[in-house]
């Protein structure tokens, strides 16, 4: 059962109506997720703004998709693991790497598996990382900037997976397919 509402446009508080506009143009409709963020329309927005910014860094469709999923899939987020499958397969992101990161499996491409290293190492730690750790993922082929960004893309990921852990988010109809839960 949701916990937290979830707005429409016509049920959501005024600041928030534009917000759920512009998902709607983005995204064909309104995902589950931007409702419930829409009683708060600061949070909202800080969701969108975030969610623009990590897509707008260095990191290709995969990578975007491997700190994405490595933190919905460590924070367990019933909603935001099925919805970033559905977001990968659009981005064409391999199949084999969206499975590998749904099981929690190593992933075949090191960069990408040093990728998910790191990110996770960032998570679990909540940014207490090693010399030995940063220094294989620099050995991996990455540099400062992305460590930074794997935070920025976090920021977005506590905003989503929390609320969602909170409000039980219902998963949108067009990613039901991909449920999932923790092994």
């Amino acid at each position: 059962m949701t916990t937290l509402k979830v707005h429409n446009i016509e049920s959501a508080p005024e600041a928030a109506k534009p917000l759920l506009e512009k998902s709607k143009k983005a995204y064909g409709m309104i995902p589950g997720l931007h409702g419930v963020l829409a009683s708060s329309p600061q949070i909202l927005e800080a969701y969108q703004t975030l969610h623009e910014l990590f897509t707008q860094t260095s990191f290709n469709e995969a990578e975007l998709t491997v700190v994405w999923q490595a933190i919905n899939v460590e924070h367990a987020c019933h909603y935001c693991v099925p919805a970033h499958t559905g977001i990968a397969k659009m981005m064409k992101v391999d199949d084999a790497i969206i499975d590998a990161l749904r099981d929690e499996t190593p992933l075949e491409d090191a960069k990408l598996e040093a990728l998910r290293t790191m990110t996770l190492a960032i998570v679990k730690n909540r940014g207490n990382v090693s010399k030995e750790e940063l220094d294989a993922f620099y050995a991996a082929g990455y540099g400062e900037q992305h460590v930074l960004e794997i935070i920025l893309g976090l920021s977005q990921k506590v905003i989503s997976n929390y609320t969602n852990h909170i409000a039980n988010t219902p998963v949108d109809e067009a990613f039901q397919k991909f449920s999932w839960s923790k092994k």
